[in-house]
């Protein structure tokens, strides 16, 4: 079950969710058939709990909106990037453990 402050976003609203977003922006780039998505699934919405307030966390399906994960290089998922001001400060690919997620959340906010 997706936490409620995790929002779906598409090709079509992406630009205006993320690239326009006033807050660093986790994207999880994920497939419904991905079983690594779905086992990070939890520790996404754990952050997005933690970090509520200074960062937005969303999710792409890379099945239904294809044209995002190929404008990014998207290859394998899941795929993890953290976008502040439009611009990619970290990529994370594969289920990684918590600790490693907060670190690259907390570098990017720096």
């Amino acid at each position: 079950m997706a936490s409620e402050l995790v929002s779906h976003v598409t090709d079509a609203n992406f630009d205006q969710e993320v690239l326009k977003s006033d807050k660093a922006v986790l994207i999880d780039f994920w497939a419904p058939w991905c079983a690594p998505c779905r086992a990070i699934a939890p520790l996404i919405d754990e952050l997005a709990g933690e970090y509520a307030g200074r960062l937005k966390v969303v999710k792409i399906n890379v099945d239904d909106n294809p044209e995002t994960p190929a404008r990014y290089g998207v290859r394998g998922i899941p795929n993890l990037l953290i976008i502040k001001s439009g611009q990619v400060k970290e990529q994370i690919v594969g289920a990684v453990p918590k600790s490693h997620l907060v670190r690259a959340v907390d570098s990017a906010l720096g």
